[in-house]
């Protein structure tokens, strides 16, 4: 989970590459890069094409990049999850993601099934803590029509009371499962205990009697509150023309209004609160366990250095094999000494604030130990780690983050967050 929020940026990669600007750009050496002599350092080493950004008039802010390729990935960036919720409709923004696509003024849920999967193309969403997403993925050609369906389903949603009543009971069953995963479990009592009595350290699917009680009248209050252009960026990657984008964009998100009525909401305070959370139950064979200290924001320049201190810990997992052998010392120890079954390194980011840490698993009887060697390592990065320690985390972390953008569904989700996270 935290692996995923790892933010890819031009100055992360220019920073990272001082000393490796030689090896990179030999891998550039093939007919496409020849052929793309107009490209910056940092657009070649990303190896993709220059992002393209524009405003529109009501605030809606429109990022692309032409790789021109057959397909493509078109969605929208909302800044809008359940940091901006309370305690008494904690839970309304991704019951609204699932209402999405449930029938709109234009098209029954069948309707909307069917043009999708005629099409070919994919449409999903999600929430977050601090964005709701809407996204599609289809061939080039079918964009406008994709775009389309996402600001019919945005903009046109029914928000019947039956299908309301029908997802309420999904969302429910979603709850039971999630309460089986272990580590989700434990990442929402981090977040609870560490931003205790602020909105951050609510969950974003809610409490159970909020989901029981949510109505009609509260999705509809979220959208007119939340769901306003300066708040939305409309990201796309693939076969993408920009300026045909824009158009688009214009057409059916131009008349989203940008102001409000009433008072306009901010972006709470998260508060860090350094504390401790256990919950005991001596049947379960294993403990899941996550330590972490405030990290910081997106757009906070120490984030670099947490990204690196962050890949020198590493990973490993007993199921994997070696550890011996890896170059993180704390794997090395874990191997040696017997310490955990699986640990995880993490460095999850927000607007204004950040957890840094890790979450791993071992037995009862191993946790004081294991944190005993975690706290050395720790203790380490600040007073002994060797240049060539970093080196080697600054090559790994640009690899990861390199790979990391295959197809135009990873590269539209960079564009969005990063310009939604940094209100570029």
């Amino acid at each position: 989970m935290a692996s995923s929020l790892l933010k890819v940026t031009y100055s992360a990669a220019r920073i990272l590459n001082t000393t490796q600007k030689a090896p990179v750009l030999a891998y550039l050496n093939n007919r496409r890069w020849r052929s793309t002599k107009a490209l910056s350092y940092e657009q070649a080493v990303l190896n993709m094409p220059e992002t393209k950004v524009t405003t529109l008039s009501n605030g809606v802010r429109v990022a692309s990049e032409d790789s021109g390729i057959i397909t493509s990935t078109v969605g929208l960036w909302i800044d809008a999850g359940s940091r901006y919720e309370d305690a008494k409709n904690n839970g309304v923004a991704h019951f609204l993601e699932h209402m999405a696509f449930k029938g709109t003024k234009k098209r029954s849920q069948t309707d909307l099934e069917l043009e999708i999967e005629n099409m070919g193309a994919h449409l999903n969403a999600y929430t977050s803590r601090e964005q709701t997403v809407y996204y599609a993925k289809c061939f080039s050609k079918d964009l406008p029509k994709a775009l389309e369906i996402l600001a019919d389903i945005t903009q046109n949603s029914l928000l019947g009371d039956q299908e309301i009543e029908r997802e309420r009971g999904v969302i429910l069953r979603e709850m039971q499962e999630i309460e089986t995963n272990l580590q989700e479990v434990v990442f929402d009592h981090l977040h609870a205990i560490a931003y205790q009595g602020t909105s951050l350290g609510q969950t974003i699917l809610g409490p159970t009697e909020n989901i029981k009680s949510i109505t009609r009248n509260d999705l509809v209050e979220y959208i007119n509150t939340h769901y306003k252009g300066p708040r939305i960026v409309l990201a796309a990657a693939g076969g993408v023309n920009h300026e045909e984008l824009c158009s688009l964009a214009d057409r059916y998100f131009g008349k989203m209004t940008a102001g409000y009525d009433g008072e306009i909401p901010i972006l709470p305070h998260a508060r860090f609160t350094g504390s401790d959370m256990r919950v005991r139950d001596d049947l379960m064979p294993l403990a899941h366990v996550a330590i972490a200290v405030e990290g910081c924001g997106w757009q906070n320049p120490d984030n670099l250095a947490l990204m690196v201190a962050n890949t020198l810990i590493g990973s490993w997992d007993r199921s994997h094999g070696g550890g011996a052998n890896l170059p993180s010392v704390l794997a090395q120890n874990t191997v040696k000494s017997n310490l955990a079954h699986s640990f995880q390194s993490f460095n999850t980011c927000y607007t204004d604030t950040g957890l840094w840490g890790i979450y791993f698993v071992a037995d009862r009887m191993k946790i004081d130990e294991f944190i005993y060697y975690l706290q050395k390592e720790w203790m380490r990065l600040c007073t002994g780690v060797r240049e060539a320690e970093v080196e080697r985390a600054k090559n790994l972390l640009l690899t990861n983050m390199l790979l990391q953008l295959d197809g135009s569904t990873p590269i539209c989700e960079d564009i969005g967050r990063s310009v939604i996270s940094t209100h570029y």
